[in-house]
């Protein structure tokens, strides 16, 4: 009795390894690993749930919209002490009336003077004011200076998502208005933040390309 259950048992260990060997030839392996390959594509924004990004809203495979707005920097802290205290004041007023979900985003957007560089030496070389001539030189350098070491400009941003688009333009109203409370300038996200907004944080800062990201 036992010999039969010993035998059912080794036959039964030798099926499944027969089966397993048969899922794991090379040839099976093969199309198992071409569709980990399929499933993982080589480049990140590739994993971005984004159909677009227009008028300066992501839309993503969710029927949700992504937008905010960019606000300019500003130093309060050299403010007198009652102008100091009104914006901070407002900033937590501000914050008190956002009851949904939101990200503060601060990035680094590189400086592009190449325009203003290439204006600064057409004037150099028109003008014949040998003073003038070599305060323009010391822009040029500076501006030499800020190319070749990647020099940043810091940017913030305040995103959230709506399904809605009534209620979207409404929470950027409502935003705009109260940061103006505070004694700041905001406006909506563009095409061009949101981009450079995913450069900074998937590519490594590298240039985005349009169709570069795709829904999932």
């Amino acid at each position: 009795m036992n010999n039969q259950i010993n035998n059912q048992i080794n036959q039964q260990i030798n099926q499944n390894m027969n089966q397993n060997n048969r899922q794991t030839s090379p040839q099976n392996r093969g199309k198992v690993m071409s569709k980990q390959v399929k499933n993982d594509p080589k480049y990140t924004e590739n994993w971005l749930p984004l159909k677009a990004i227009n008028n300066g809203i992501m839309y993503n495979n969710r029927n949700e919209m992504i937008t905010g707005v960019k606000i300019q920097p500003r130093n309060i802290f050299i403010l007198d002490q009652s102008s100091m205290d009104n914006a901070l004041i407002g900033l937590m007023n501000f914050y008190n009336t956002i009851d949904y979900e939101f990200w503060l985003i601060v990035a680094d957007r590189p400086v592009d003077i190449a325009v203003y560089n290439a204006e600064l030496q057409v004037l150099y070389n028109k003008t014949q004011d040998q003073r003038i001539r070599k305060m323009i030189a010391q822009d040029l350098n500076k501006g030499e200076f800020f190319i070749n070491n990647n020099v940043v400009d810091t940017e913030y941003f305040i995103l959230f998502k709506e399904k809605n688009a009534e209620l979207m333009q409404k929470k950027l109203r409502s935003m705009i208005n109260n940061l103006a409370s505070a004694g700041l300038i905001a406006s909506q996200t563009t095409n061009d933040d949101l981009r450079m907004i995913i450069d900074n944080f998937l590519n490594g800062g590298q240039k985005y390309e349009a169709g570069g990201v795709m829904p999932i």
